[in-house]
């Protein structure tokens, strides 16, 4: 039989002094007000140095000392940072030299071919998939398909086959496009493709074998490219899945080689928090060595902070 507890006496509880306590935020860390008529500069400086308005700033600061010290910065992406007009900023970096490299997945290379082609991109899915036509557009997997086929003719990756087919043809929007704009600047581009996941892989003239090779080569190209990150930094914006495995097999294979990737930035970029992301970006590549970060927050609000205060601080 349970014995009755007797009532718990708060009058013997043991208490600490406030002063003597260690406490997680200070006054000093607060934001200010913003003031009309100020800059930029002048608005970050009004952010708290606290959780992400904090990892924005070191984010900021770590990718212009990587940039200033001559470190490889790669930046990952996936579609939806196009779907939602990012590549101005993207291209800006990219000329800018601030962006050593892009690599997108097999998404991400379809809407960019659309934005060139006609300036436009995007269908409504669930209309067209009940009527038979979605990811059915031509153009699309005309030039995407085409551009493998000269590749494989020419030894070349799937990205720089894209870009210089769209530069051939003189896309409409070619200055609007990652691909063109970084075959025109010499900027390595790779893509990432998960055979039977891009709607141009529903078409006749799809070649699954020269799409593998292709994108199997840039592999290869991005895993030399992480061999260098020695110091630097990689972005992974918007792919939860694709480029969070493929960054961490690059990784992988340079480590395996011997490269010795230290002092490696990663910073992940995403509405919400995914577990690749989470674990093969920001968590096992910086374990030993290195910082990683999980920025949360609408890619069309997020990248231009990050971009404008990476040029403020610059």
């Amino acid at each position: 039989m349970r014995k009755e507890s007797k009532p718990i006496n708060l009058e013997k509880i043991k208490t600490i002094s406030l002063k003597e306590r260690p406490s997680k935020v200070n006054v000093k860390d607060f934001g200010k007000p913003y003031e009309k008529g100020r800059s930029f500069k002048e608005f970050l400086d009004t952010l708290p140095t606290l959780l992400a308005a904090r990892d924005l700033k070191e984010v900021a600061h770590r990718v212009v000392k990587a940039y200033q010290n001559k470190r490889t910065i790669l930046f990952g992406m996936g579609a939806h940072v196009i779907k939602v007009g990012l590549n101005p900023l993207i291209i800006d970096l990219m000329q800018r030299g601030i962006i050593s490299s892009v690599a997108m997945n097999g998404a991400g290379a379809i809407h960019d071919v659309e934005i060139a082609l006609s300036g436009k991109t995007s269908e409504d899915v669930s209309p067209s998939l009940q009527s038979g036509k979605f990811g059915m557009a031509n153009e699309t997997a005309h030039v995407i398909n085409q551009a493998v086929k000269t590749g494989v003719n020419n030894n070349l990756g799937m990205g720089e086959s894209i870009g210089k087919e769209l530069l051939q043809l003189s896309a409409p929007y070619t200055e609007m496009s990652l691909l063109a704009m970084a075959s025109k600047n010499g900027t390595p581009i790779t893509v990432h493709v998960s055979i039977g996941a891009d709607t141009i892989h529903m078409h006749s003239n799809f070649d699954g074998a020269a799409t593998g090779k292709l994108s199997h080569k840039d592999f290869i190209k991005f895993s030399s490219l992480v061999a260098q990150l020695e110091g630097g930094v990689f972005f992974n914006v918007g792919s939860a899945v694709i480029l969070p495995e493929v960054f961490l097999k690059a990784l992988g294979v340079a480590r395996n080689l011997g490269f010795k990737i230290k002092n490696l930035t990663t910073v992940n970029m995403d509405f919400i928090r995914h577990y690749r992301p989470a674990v093969n970006v920001v968590e096992r590549p910086t374990a030993s060595d290195g910082k990683g970060y999980y920025l949360i927050g609408h890619h069309e609000i997020m990248l231009p902070l990050l971009s404008a205060a990476i040029l403020e601080e610059l």
